[in-house]
């Protein structure tokens, strides 16, 4: 009987690596493939095409393992799914994530076709995640679950995956620690053992944001607007959201951002690009002379203005709520799918590493709204949202404001 064909995406990295070994000695087929995804140098830090020293290693792995390797260039893909929406995110004053739509777009798209042409009965990558599967009205149903590494855990990054891409999907060190995976590479002789994990965008690297958004967006000079933590706008919202989640309106003032205008502070100095910067970040602000930092609090790209707060506990960094407009409310269990008029308890997610947050998930004709127990920091439109049930990632989605 012949063996079961998995191909590998072989990175250069320790993780890829192991996961390869690990295939192998379960006595797959195994088949390494490289991709080329980015040629670009502008704005990487590094200032070179980190895809050359990633496929050297990715072949002297392969050589060790004793593996074929193919490599493909899926570049044009990748710009066209990946780094386009980036920059047509960044325009909108949004704050996108590349690697969950590297992985839904190229890793468990492009590159799964790719992979058939190989002959692959399964694809396998180096993420810290499960898959498991059940049954539901009869059919088979696949589960996402977290990785056992907590500190390693990259389910989150795979919250748009579906169902038939989770068939196909292998992730053969999801049941490992992070120092498992380096002394396995380190015993194996696998040359990537000691080498660091790649940083920054997905197959890009580190970037200078601002310096790489400038291929597409102009910088355009524009003021930075300090808001006071007494701004009587918090104390408005506060009694709006004391209406509860019970009706749309109370949704609808959970999940609302922040409204500000230039009165509403003072003038603290000059940025190059409200599109340039997101919510909760502090550096690249240049304003000094503060007993606490400035911290951004919201954008606005129409006025290109950007407001700021003082302190890590400043009011307009938190938020009860946000929405998920209808249309991109994504659930890896489609069995799980709620309709209008239900609510759920669910562990809740918007940034990876961060610990699961306690919330509840209600659905309307406008929409999925998140409501956590606690406010949360940092609540950014563009960026992915995740509901959990345990440790199953049940669903996904965009978020909207």
């Amino acid at each position: 009987m012949a063996k079961e064909r998995v191909v590998i995406g072989l990175s250069g990295g320790v993780d890829s690596s192991v996961a390869a070994w690990l295939l192998r000695e379960q006595g797959y087929d195994v088949v390494g493939l490289f991709m080329i995804n980015w040629h670009d140098t502008t704005g990487t830090l590094a200032g070179d095409c980190p895809w050359h020293d990633d496929r050297v290693f990715a072949e002297l792995v392969a050589r060790r393992l004793d593996i074929p390797l193919h490599v493909v260039d899926l570049s044009g893909e990748y710009r066209r799914r990946v780094v386009d929406y980036m920059f047509s995110e960044y325009e909108r004053g949004r704050t996108p994530n590349p690697d969950v739509l590297c992985n839904r777009e190229i890793k468990f798209d492009v590159f799964l076709k790719e992979a058939l042409k190989l002959g692959a009965d399964y694809v396998a990558t180096g993420h810290y995640c499960r898959r498991a599967e059940t049954e539901a009205d009869g059919r088979r149903v696949y589960r996402l679950l977290a990785g056992s590494d907590p500190n390693k855990d990259q389910s989150y990054f795979l919250c748009q995956l579906s169902q038939e891409q989770l068939s196909r999907a292998m992730f053969p060190i999801g049941e490992m620690v992070k120092p498992e995976v380096r002394r396995i590479a380190e015993e194996q002789g696998l040359a990537t053992a000691r080498r660091k994990d790649s940083q920054g965008i997905c197959f890009v690297g580190k970037v200078d944001l601002p310096v790489f958004l400038q291929q597409k967006l102009k910088a355009c000079r524009g003021d930075i607007v300090e808001i006071p933590a007494d701004w009587p706008g918090y104390a408005r919202a506060e009694a709006l959201c004391g209406m509860g989640p019970d009706t749309q309106e109370g949704l609808d003032a959970l999940a609302a951002p922040y409204e500000y205008e230039p009165s509403d502070g003072r003038k603290a100095g000059e940025h190059n690009g409200a599109h340039f910067y997101t919510i909760g970040q502090r550096k690249g602000l240049n304003v000094g002379g503060r007993p606490e930092p400035l911290f951004v609090i919201a954008t606005d790209v129409e006025r290109n203005i950007i407001y700021v707060g003082q302190g890590q506990e400043h009011p307009g960094l938190f938020r009860r709520g946000l929405r998920i407009l209808p249309q991109v409310m994504h659930w890896i269990r489609p069995d799980l799918r709620m309709e209008a008029g239900e609510c759920r308890p669910y562990s809740l997610r918007i940034r990876y590493r961060q610990p699961l947050q306690a919330g509840r998930l209600y659905v309307t004709e406008r929409g999925g709204y998140l409501v956590f127990d606690r406010p949360q920091r940092g609540v950014t439109a563009g960026q992915f949202a995740a509901w959990y049930d345990g440790e199953e990632l049940v669903g996904s989605g965009v978020i909207d404001r």
